[in-house]
């Protein structure tokens, strides 16, 4: 089931962010042009919590907020994928990169109201 972020542009970016972030490190980790089952299963997981985040529009970067919602082992895996993707972002997807550094500047999670 794809998550729909439709009228959520935070969440929607930040979900693209996420996909690429995965495709580049099952790219270059993996050695596969599509995802494998794995860093498939990681993105749904991904797009999973991300659709059910408390704080929706509100979030900050999930390395910063207070609540995890991943399971221990996928939170493990999202990271390892991110701190590989990380410091290559800004030199192949750069809007997405100066993005994802502007959402991290906000420390704390903004509450819905």
């Amino acid at each position: 089931m794809e998550a729909d972020f439709k009228g959520r542009a935070r969440l929607r970016n930040e979900a693209g962010t996420v996909r690429t972030m995965v495709s580049m490190y099952c790219g270059e980790i993996h050695r596969s042009k599509e995802l494998c089952n794995e860093c498939q299963e990681l993105t749904n997981y991904a797009m999973e919590r991300l659709d059910k985040c408390p704080f929706g529009e509100g979030k900050t970067v999930c390395s910063l907020c207070e609540v995890h919602c991943h399971k221990p082992e996928m939170r493990r895996k999202i990271r390892d994928a991110m701190r590989y993707a990380g410091p290559r972002m800004i030199s192949r997807h750069p809007l997405l990169a100066i993005n994802h550094l502007i959402h991290k500047r906000r420390k704390k999670p903004v509450p819905q109201s």
